[in-house]
């Protein structure tokens, strides 16, 4: 049973990672076969940092995950303790209502999205541009937030706010120095899964964004529409390896604080 359930698990990482391996070869293959390896090259790095659309793509795509993801983590974290401090009934309630942009399918919240600036364009002289793009992925980048969160702020103790106050500690401090920490690893599990959905975001992007912030998806999607050039396997594989970078630091900071606090994983 053993040995079933290992060799089950390894056809499970083979069928998960083996589409991403083949794509990494083929980013260094020496011609343009998608099928043929026919020698190891850098070439398709280099005009990659050469290709201005892409860079322009990915600069785009950068600051709006960023950004979005920033103000989406603050905006979060404030819901999460609003949403505690609600009694039982109205709190399932504002659960629930958070939870609808995550099951709601992506091209219902991206055209709603694009009818609600439509409408705010024709009476506020409002252009699809960052300012729209930022609103949209913060809008499904929220209830992420609260998702990672919310599940650290219930682990707390009530008392230890209070003993902070009785401290000597304002409210605002007390927060600081004894809420704060202990949510933290919620707070960046959420921001780092809110940056992951607006970095790969097309659906919504492709309704909510303007001829002048144009994004990475939105690019591709452009180009396979055409052929699929060896310098989109270069970009996807410096996008997988700085995602697996963050990933792995995320993991070793959070085993050392657990360390610290003495908690065993």
């Amino acid at each position: 049973m053993k040995k079933l359930s290992k060799l089950y698990l390894g056809l499970m990482l083979l069928f998960l990672y083996l589409p991403i391996l083949v794509l990494i070869v083929f980013s260094f293959n020496d011609s343009k076969s998608r099928s043929v390896f026919t020698g190891f090259t850098f070439e398709w790095y280099e005009k990659l940092f050469r290709n201005e659309l892409i860079m322009t793509s990915l600069a785009n795509t950068l600051i709006v995950a960023v950004v979005a993801s920033l103000i989406a983590t603050v905006l979060g974290t404030l819901a999460v303790i609003g949403i505690s401090k609600m009694r039982k009934g109205p709190k399932a309630a504002v659960m629930q209502v958070t939870n609808i942009p995550i099951i709601n399918p992506e091209i219902v919240t991206g055209v709603s999205m694009m009818l609600l600036f439509v409408f705010f364009a024709a009476r506020m002289n409002l252009e699809f541009g960052f300012v729209t793009l930022i609103i949209a992925h913060i809008t499904f980048d929220v209830p992420y937030v609260v998702l990672n969160v919310m599940p650290k702020y219930r682990q707390i103790d009530a008392n230890m706010y209070e003993a902070a106050q009785d401290l000597g500690c304002g409210p605002v401090r007390a927060f600081f120095k004894v809420i704060l920490p202990e949510i933290m690893p919620g707070i960046i599990s959420g921001f780092l899964m809110a940056f992951t959905f607006s970095l790969d975001d097309f659906v919504v992007s492709y309704f909510t964004s303007g001829s002048t912030a144009q994004t990475l998806p939105i690019t591709i999607y452009a180009m396979t529409r055409r052929k699929v050039s060896p310098e989109i396997n270069a970009l996807s594989t410096i996008i997988f390896v700085c995602v697996l970078v963050v990933l792995v630091l995320k993991n070793v900071i959070e085993r050392r604080a657990d360390k610290k606090r003495g908690v065993v994983r």
